[in-house]
């Protein structure tokens, strides 16, 4: 299929789809669990998922650049979030790379039709940026695994069909040895979530606590105590593509702040002739323009089939860090109205810049943290010493 006829297709087909759910959904934000759910499961239906999936396993086995043009058009039609970004974006290409024919038969149809939705048991309350020291365990019995342990910051997980997991499967073996890779029915015997209201309103994050869980050996994803490779490339496929919205809803973001700039008066004149407000947006625009070019690169090396390597850890800081400034500059613009929280309704015209800045709080957090990412560029980019 040609790449323009695509793109038109997607974006004629995303702009009906959101109109429609704004009619549907009259008032209800696009951050609504219900919502997102209801769209990404037409989004499926539709046939816009596996975009890059082999067509063995019923994807479209479309090169980067269509899912590229997909997720640009998704972002430009302000189209919600999904709730199974972490089946679809991780554990899919996860599955595809190392999963067993038997894994692949049993849980890629669910992800491709959004009926199995995912999330991802990795941090817990003292291994959160240092994962690899975990100590949810699971002991071998028979043809079960048994789990106990606590994890935390999990996704979806009050929702979620399906958990990945990691547990440490040899605890006398070195921290990054000795971890397995688990896939767990959240409707297992034993498993307790326990939402986590977050600053922004929302209550995207749990915890769960997994005692005495039976987890078949079968679900197992690659080999007993192999768990921390296939973490890594889990991690490379997360950051290999989820930049893409981010940057159209960055620039979009800043083409509005620009605006509001302009809008706003202080003593009488437009805010953009503040001389701080004027190089707040110049940084962001500088900002933009570099995700761009990291952008271009990683894209590239995705054509030529090269696997998502630790030069991704460079986007993944640039957005968060800078998409942290713009949010912060946008309520240093708007003033004394910027105390107001987002379900204020008096702050209703506006009031995404303040949701979106305290949302923006986890950006540094979540896929890596940023001191993480630093430590990636610095060692196994940079070759510096540990």
């Amino acid at each position: 299929m040609d790449l323009h006829a695509f793109r038109a297709e997607a974006r004629s087909w995303l702009t009906a789809e959101v109109a429609r759910l704004r009619v549907e959904f009259r008032g209800v934000p696009f951050t609504d669990l219900v919502l997102r759910r209801t769209f990404e499961d037409r989004l499926c239906g539709a046939g816009w998922s596996g975009l890059g999936w082999p067509a063995e396993v019923g994807g479209r086995g479309l090169p980067i650049e269509f899912i590229a043009a997909f997720l640009e058009e998704s972002a430009r039609a302000g189209a919600p979030k999904g709730v199974n970004l972490i089946g679809h974006g991780i554990l899919g290409p996860t599955l595809l790379l190392s999963g067993t024919e038997e894994q692949k038969q049993r849980f890629l149809p669910g992800i491709l039709s959004n009926t199995a939705v995912w999330c991802q048991g990795y941090s817990e309350p003292d291994a959160g940026s240092d994962l690899a020291s975990l100590r949810s365990r699971a002991e071998r019995d028979g043809d079960d695994y048994v789990v106990d342990g606590q994890k935390i910051w999990t996704s979806f997980a009050h929702i979620a069909d399906w958990c990945f997991l990691l547990v440490r499967t040899d605890p006398a073996a070195p921290k990054h040895k000795g971890i397995s890779f688990l896939l767990v029915d959240m409707k297992s015997p034993g498993i307790t979530v326990r939402p986590i209201r977050q600053m922004d309103g929302g209550q995207e994050f749990n915890e769960v606590f997994f005692d005495r869980v039976r987890v078949p050996v079968a679900n197992r994803v690659g080999a007993e105590n192999a768990g921390w490779g296939l973490a890594m490339a889990a991690a490379s496929f997360e950051r290999a593509t989820y930049f893409i919205p981010r940057l159209v809803q960055m620039e979009e973001e800043l083409r509005d702040l620009v605006a509001e700039s302009r809008e706003i008066r202080r003593n009488g004149r437009p805010a953009c002739e503040d001389p701080l407000i004027r190089d707040g947006l110049a940084r962001s625009f500088l900002d933009v323009q570099a995700l761009k070019l990291h952008a271009r690169a990683m894209l590239a090396a995705a054509a030529r089939h090269e696997q998502p390597g630790p030069e991704g850890s460079f986007i993944k800081l640039l957005w968060s860090e800078s998409h942290q400034r713009l949010l912060e500059l946008a309520l240093a613009l708007l003033g004394p109205e910027a105390v107001l929280g987002p379900e204020e309704p008096t702050a209703q015209r506006r009031r995404h810049w303040q949701y979106d800045h305290l949302w923006s709080r986890a950006e540094t957090i979540l896929a890596g943290t940023s001191e993480i990412q630093r430590n990636i560029i610095g060692e196994r980019v940079l070759g510096l010493p540990r």
